[in-house]
């Protein structure tokens, strides 16, 4: 019989756990998402293009005292 070198033991290789990686996959999925619904509603409510909007605000004058002359 042939007798080679000793065969070397096989490492188990360590398997990462993958709920991590899923959470943060997860995650940032809503996020952008989130981030795009934010978007849209945005650019839906805010004013058409070439309308101009005009806000008039009164103001009362606050009460004055005369000026006195020294």
């Amino acid at each position: 019989m042939l007798d080679g070198p000793p065969a070397r033991p096989r490492r188990r290789s360590r398997r990462r756990r993958a709920w991590p990686r899923v959470l943060a996959v997860v995650l940032a999925l809503l996020l952008a998402f989130a981030l795009g619904l934010s978007l849209g509603k945005a650019l839906e409510d805010g004013p058409e293009a070439g309308v101009t909007i005009t806000s008039v605000r009164t103001l009362e004058p606050l009460p004055q005292e005369p000026a006195t002359t020294p």
